[in-house]
């Protein structure tokens, strides 16, 4: 018997999912959260309002959706083989991040929006705070399993410290870095964060 191809909400279609998350960043980008509605998302994405709703239940969970998949998919945690190697290997992910076309004019919104709204900055928090952190976790304690960070390095702080310079210049100043200053944040980390030459490794 041929087996029929289910309908309806059984069936989300990878490409119509691709183009409202596509039309989530820019209208994100455009008219901010609060002003962003599941018409104008529909409308640009060319689709039904019910096929929004058949992915997301609210506005709200759709915009963080959307938001989560992008910003945790580039919180990278690569194993460089130093903490320099690895620190510096953040801050271009970092840089690309907060220098996104869209996102750019995102996050200073959604910021904003999370002052206002105690459950958004819950949901923040906890759908793309948490899982970049954790990213941040795993670099540090890699560098403390090779000795170039203390086994007693308050890693809280520190993961603030990382992304704070970054954070202030592009989404708070709005100034750009200048050419090798990447490498001389790196360096500034590395002393900020009581780095030690990585212990040899036994053959």
């Amino acid at each position: 018997m041929t087996r029929r191809t289910p309908t309806g909400a059984a069936v989300l279609q990878p490409e119509i999912t691709r183009s409202i998350t596509e039309a989530v960043l820019n209208e994100l980008a455009e008219q901010g959260f609060a002003r962003m509605s599941m018409e104008a998302v529909a409308k640009r994405a060319g689709v039904g309002k019910s096929a929004l709703y058949r992915r997301w239940p609210s506005k709200q969970e759709m915009a963080m959706a959307v938001i989560s998949e992008f910003s945790v998919s580039r919180a990278i945690s690569v194993d460089t083989g130093s903490l320099r190697g690895d620190l510096r290997e953040t801050l271009d992910a970092l840089l690309e991040w907060l220098t996104h076309p869209r996102f750019s004019r995102i996050l200073p919104d959604l910021i904003a929006e999370t002052a206002r709204n105690p459950e958004l900055a819950e949901v923040v928090a906890t759908m793309i705070g948490i899982p970049r952190r954790d990213r941040g976790t795993e670099l540090l304690q890699r560098a403390i399993t090779r000795g170039e960070l203390a086994a007693d390095l308050p890693t809280e702080l520190a993961l603030d410290i990382i992304p704070a310079t970054l954070y202030w210049r592009l989404s708070v100043r709005a100034t750009p870095l200048e050419p090798g200053e990447l490498d001389t944040l790196t360096d500034m980390l590395l002393r900020a964060l009581g780095a030690k030459p990585a212990a040899a490794q036994p053959h």
